[in-house]
């Protein structure tokens, strides 16, 4: 039975969309367009606690499984 007081938080996506990476090789790129490797690379690593952790394995979930498409209208 699905508990009705745990809602998705919509503002993950738009983080996706409109954060820049903080640091790394991609520091100040859209975490949108950080290539696929490097989130998979930092999966393996262990993904940063916290809201940043939960927006980045967020973005390596979409990509990895082809929802890219989810991203497309939001701006």
């Amino acid at each position: 039975m699905e508990d009705p007081t745990i809602k998705p938080d919509t503002s993950i996506l738009l983080d996706i969309v409109r954060m820049p990476m903080p640091y790394g090789k991609y520091k100040g790129t859209l975490i949108k367009h950080v290539p696929t490797y490097y989130l998979e690379w930092m999966s393996t690593q262990g993904f940063p606690p916290g809201r940043l952790g939960m927006i980045l394995s967020t973005a390596f979930i979409i990509k990895t499984h082809g929802l890219e498409y989810l991203l497309k209208d939001i701006r």
